[in-house]
């Protein structure tokens, strides 16, 4: 049975009836009223068994994410970062190998594939979804011909599903790894079936901030691939399946019991609120609307929302709109308290540390014009109709 805030009725009444004076981007004060006691329990149960450390509340917790995601296997590890590592490496990637990616994502899609040795192939995105544009790809593809290409990482940007079909499709004919970085997408999903279960490997990320989180750095590998699920065990334990004896050079990125109990927890309320993101992303678009920001002629609209594909489940890790003078706009919300964030401010490929990989500002245009227009909105499932109003109200004294 799922649980709601335990707000009294007056309490709420009240609440309801003030225009708020503050909307933060994110309050996971709220989520953790709701859960503290089934929290705590579960953290105290870890603690009276001493298995702090690959305990049975890690096993547990892959068994109800492989099942919730509908893989054979779900391996767990210490971040986000690590799971699209592990990905990489449990799908073949390796040194002096070029794998696809999109530049408007955050740094650790791309850093990882350095890190095993590899090379980030940049390809822009699609302007509709800001996903990884698949045809990009394949021009990429018929123009170089190089025979040191290995893999796709698409990114679900946001908590859509990058198009599934088309990428898969592409790495099908020309024999590409496909590896999702799903961290911002637990739960969403492309024709029905769950992001984590659509590539070869996949990643996810149970960072604070994400629609499924813990309460520090935690990530999740998922495959339908035994071989690979055991190497991603393998790596993720220095190499190890013995104690004191290893057979590769892996890496300590095991996920620890505390955050692996925390998670099975909020489990049981992910489907629940990953609705309550829905309904809010459909009351912003409402408001937005009824607001006057959003018009047909969108080379002159100052609001413009991003495209939604009609095969994806959209969860809405992040909501997040297109804006004429974006910065200007965020700074006048900041001063009415509220908050905002950019995902993201600058493309990969124009990344300092990213320069000896010779990408010039102008090379990939989409994810640059994108990373000067975007702009989040507050979004957590707590978020009152209020707040919500106050953010639309705003934005519009903004454009008036």
């Amino acid at each position: 049975m799922k649980k709601t805030l335990a707000v009294p009725p007056k309490a709420a009444a009240t609440r309801s009836a003030r225009k708020p004076t503050s909307v933060p981007m994110l309050d996971l004060s709220r989520q953790y009223a709701a859960i503290r006691t089934e929290v705590t329990e579960a953290i105290e149960r870890v603690c009276a068994s001493q298995q702090y450390i690959m305990g049975k509340a890690v096993v547990d917790f892959e068994s109800e994410a492989a099942q919730f995601l509908g893989v054979k296997h779900a391996i767990g590890c210490a971040s986000g970062t690590d799971a699209i590592w592990l990905s990489l490496l449990a799908g073949g990637v390796g040194p002096s190998d070029e794998v696809f990616t999109t530049p408007f994502s955050f740094f650790a899609t791309a850093s990882t594939i350095i890190r095993i040795g590899a090379k980030p192939i940049f390809v822009d995105v699609d302007p509709n979804t800001l996903n990884i544009d698949p045809a990009c790809i394949e021009a990429r593809i018929k123009r170089t011909r190089s025979s040191k290409l290995k893999a796709i990482l698409p990114v679900h940007l946001y908590g859509q599903c990058a198009d599934m079909d088309e990428l898969g499709r592409i790495g099908q004919e020309y024999k590409l790894t496909l590896v999702e970085d799903a961290a911002q997408a637990f739960g969403s999903a492309w024709r029905g079936k769950r992001a984590g279960n659509i590539g070869t490997t996949a990643a996810f990320s149970f960072y604070p901030t994400k629609n499924l989180s813990c309460y520090g750095d935690g990530g999740l590998v998922t495959t339908n691939d035994s071989g690979m699920a055991e190497h991603v065990r393998l790596l993720r334990n220095h190499g190890s399946r013995k104690r004191y004896y290893h057979e590769e050079i892996g890496w300590n990125s095991r996920l620890d019991s505390i955050q692996a109990a925390i998670l099975s927890v909020k489990m049981k309320y992910i489907e629940d609120w990953n609705e309550k993101r829905k309904q809010r992303a459909d009351a912003y678009d409402l408001l937005l609307k009824s607001a006057g920001l959003l018009s047909s002629d969108t080379a002159h609209s100052p609001v413009r929302l991003l495209g939604r594909m009609p095969q994806a489940f959209h969860i809405f890790h992040q909501y997040v709109i297109r804006v004429q003078k974006r910065d200007e706009l965020r700074e006048f919300l900041a001063k009415q308290n509220i908050g905002t964030e950019v995902y993201y401010p600058v493309p990969l490929h124009l990344q300092q540390c990213f320069a000896f990989l010779g990408y010039a500002e102008g090379d990939l245009p989409e994810s640059e014009r994108a990373a000067k227009e975007v702009l989040a909105l507050p979004m957590f499932p707590e978020l009152t109709s209020e707040e919500q109003a106050t953010v639309v109200s705003a934005i519009a004294q903004f454009y008036s």
